[in-house]
């Protein structure tokens, strides 16, 4: 189930600049009013590999409908791109005429309110479909007025009977259902959709830190060591060839963390490998620390070039962890996990 925020971080949001307008009526700059049948044009920022415009869903054909049920959801606060919180999925089910399934537990949703309102989503599960193959769906999504509309992109192995989701062309509408504790996933197929009528157009704040997409990249050498984690993991799930390369995942179950930031993994997320003629690590999931903070940790890259990204509150203990000036050992087998270092990058 959902939990309300904190009157001190509502505060908190609406000192960012902007949201404190929203909430008194008035208007706020770079966010509109989104409506049913409107084209949501994103930042370009975040543009969710649609950036002429992700047409309204419905103008498409039907494809499914995933209900995704809510576990927890960890409120990380204001960061410096906004207020973060990150929404766990203890699994679901997916129903459409083509595809059915379920939606395994250990998914993540993450929501970022920026200064102006807007939310962006990213939405990372992976699903068991009828045929008992494997899938991953990874959403980008953006909420402008009362309106989340998402694009989906599936990892299918090319084996399966539902391959033709890697080449499908997808958006989909996102409600969250407070009372039931639900996620609700509608996807239309919008291939041969254009990108035109009435528009709503997304501009974030200026000024701050974008989220990014893909893997961060960056050189330099180990200085001090931050903090260790010993992770433990679950077996691993195998999606096959897929459009992309042999996608393997590994949740992530839980651990513990020492060093300058101490405390423990939340179970959830999972190392979403890629291995294509190289092989690439993505691992994303969350840190409670002995105090009480939350931390999003997103560690990607190929072998040897791991560089970790890290979202801390801004006004918090481990604000420290933002500047992005760190590097990680690759993952080395521990027991029933594996140990990674983070280190200082000179």
């Amino acid at each position: 189930m959902t939990k309300s925020r904190h009157p001190l971080t509502m505060v908190l949001i609406a000192g960012l600049t902007g949201v404190l307008a929203a909430v008194s009526g008035a208007p706020v700059p770079g966010r509109a009013a989104a409506a049913s049948g409107e084209t949501t044009v994103p930042d370009a920022s975040w543009s969710c590999g649609m950036p002429a415009g992700i047409p309204w869903p419905e103008r498409g054909t039907p494809v499914l409908t995933a209900t995704l049920r809510l576990g927890a959801v960890h409120d990380v606060g204001v960061t410096p791109s906004g207020y973060r919180r990150v929404l766990d999925v203890s699994g679901g089910t997916l129903a459409g005429d083509r595809v059915t399934g379920t939606v395994l537990s250990g998914g993540l949703e993450y929501e970022l309110t920026l200064a102006t309102g807007t939310t962006e989503i990213e939405q990372l599960h992976m699903v068991r479909f009828a045929d008992n193959s494997i899938g991953y769906l990874r959403t980008c999504g953006v909420t402008a007025g009362d309106v989340t509309v998402v694009v989906p992109d599936f990892e299918v192995a090319n084996s399966s009977a539902n391959a033709w989701l890697n080449t499908g062309r997808f958006a989909g509408v996102r409600t969250v259902d407070a009372a039931s504790g639900t996620v609700r996933l509608a996807v239309y197929d919008i291939s041969g959709v254009p990108a035109d009528g009435p528009t709503v157009t997304v501009t974030d704040p200026a000024g701050v830190p974008h989220q990014s997409w893909d893997c961060v990249t960056g050189t330099g050498a180990r200085g001090a060591t931050v903090f260790s984690e010993a992770v433990t993991l679950g077996g691993s799930l195998s999606v096959g060839a897929s459009k992309r390369g042999t996608r393997n995942v590994i949740p992530i179950t839980g651990g513990t963390v020492s060093g300058r930031v101490a405390g423990t993994i939340v179970p959830g997320g999972a190392d979403y490998q890629l291995i294509g003629s190289t092989a690439r690590l993505d691992a994303r999931y969350l840190l409670r620390t002995n105090d009480g903070e939350y931390i999003v940790v997103r560690n990607c890259g190929a072998f040897g070039q791991l560089i970790p990204v890290f979202e801390a509150r801004a006004a918090g203990p481990y604000h420290f962890l933002n500047t992005g000036r760190f590097l990680s050992s690759d993952p080395q087998l521990q027991g029933g996990g594996v140990l990674i270092v983070f280190y200082e990058r000179r």
